[in-house]
């Protein structure tokens, strides 16, 4: 029976492991939600040596920036298959232009994870990289019920995002079609604006969408005006032409009637 291990049972790593379960793999991960403490590096090596393999969702700490994954258990992967969860934020800011695979990294204000990308790269992993994620309970329609949905006047801004069971769907391909090693971006076929994803939301509500603000008026968190500070479209066909995955959800359209 294959046996994967996850790193971090987050939002996405626990939609793979449901699937990876359901296809009668055993799972152990590390986590609030796992089975296993990060801290208990004993009961970690004797995980890791019985997996056939591993997968990553942990992010490089703040603090260091290191990756605590690669710095703790870095050298204990042996034979088995191993993955990373990473982001297109390893990119920067584009301009609105096309990034694809082969695309230079590092240049952008994620240097720490755009280090442990190359760092997982060069261990031989499949290293997935990832854009805004939604999916249940994690979408623009929670947003929007909270007060919190925003209209930024900022022509040309695009964003590239992928609904979690796609990320899942790719994650699985790759594990169990043997995909070649190096980095897969998982991203939908169109990259769009914040504002199209916002009021085709309202629309599916039947709300009036919030008003366009200046990035100024908005008073965004650090982190959110970080995300405003890049502009790029991410290609996904490497994942198509290699995993042989298509996204269940090809535009955010679909993925938001799903989700209604």
């Amino acid at each position: 029976m294959p046996k994967l291990f996850i790193f971090g049972l987050g939002y996405t790593a626990k939609r793979i492991a449901q699937e990876v379960q359901a296809l009668g793999w055993e799972v152990v991960a590390t986590g609030s939600d796992g089975n296993l403490s990060f801290a208990d590096a004993q009961a970690v090596h004797a995980a890791l040596g019985s997996s056939t393999h591993v997968l990553s969702s942990v992010p490089p700490d703040r603090e260091s920036g290191l990756d605590p994954v690669l710095s703790t258990f870095g050298g204990d992967f042996g034979r088995a298959w191993y993955g990373y969860l990473s982001s297109t934020g390893v990119y920067g800011d584009q301009q609105g232009a096309w990034v694809d695979e082969s695309s230079p990294t590092g240049s952008g204000r994620r240097t720490a994870r755009a280090d442990a990308d190359a760092q997982w790269l060069k261990l031989g992993a499949r290293v997935f990289r990832l854009p805004g994620i939604y999916g249940p309970g994690r979408s623009i329609f929670e947003r929007i019920e909270e007060g919190k949905a925003h209209q930024i006047d900022m022509p040309g801004q695009v964003f590239s995002r992928v609904h979690v069971e796609d990320i899942a769907s790719g994650v699985i391909a790759a594990l169990t079609g043997d995909a070649p090693q190096g980095a897969y971006n998982l991203g939908d076929d169109l990259p769009a604006s914040q504002n199209a994803v916002v009021e085709e939301a309202c629309r599916l509500l039947g709300v009036e969408p919030p008003p366009l603000l200046s990035l100024e008026e908005a008073n965004l968190s650090p982190m959110a005006r970080g995300f405003y500070a890049e502009n790029r479209r991410v290609a996904n066909l490497k994942a198509k032409r290699v995993l042989g995955w298509q996204p269940k959800y090809p535009t955010y359209r679909e993925g938001l009637r799903d989700l209604l």
